[in-house]
């Protein structure tokens, strides 16, 4: 059995073991650019992208653009 591996995935993984330091979060966000991160409850291959304004949505990144799942 072959196992694909998904390079965007993994970075998400890899930039959850990431602790403590927000800064460059709060700094896109005052600069009024959305951020992306995930929760210990989001699902597989998806993302949390919190806006500026505090709007938040669930979504499935990809280089075309990301597809929203739902607003949170």
């Amino acid at each position: 059995m072959t196992t694909t591996h998904d390079p965007i995935e993994q970075l998400w993984r890899d930039l959850g073991r990431v602790d403590g330091d927000d800064t460059a979060a709060r700094e896109a966000l005052a600069a009024g650019m959305p951020i992306y991160y995930r929760e210990r409850t989001t699902p597989p291959g998806l993302q949390v992208k919190e806006y500026p304004d505090g709007r938040r949505e669930l979504v499935r990144f990809s280089r075309q653009g990301d597809d929203v799942i739902r607003t949170l």
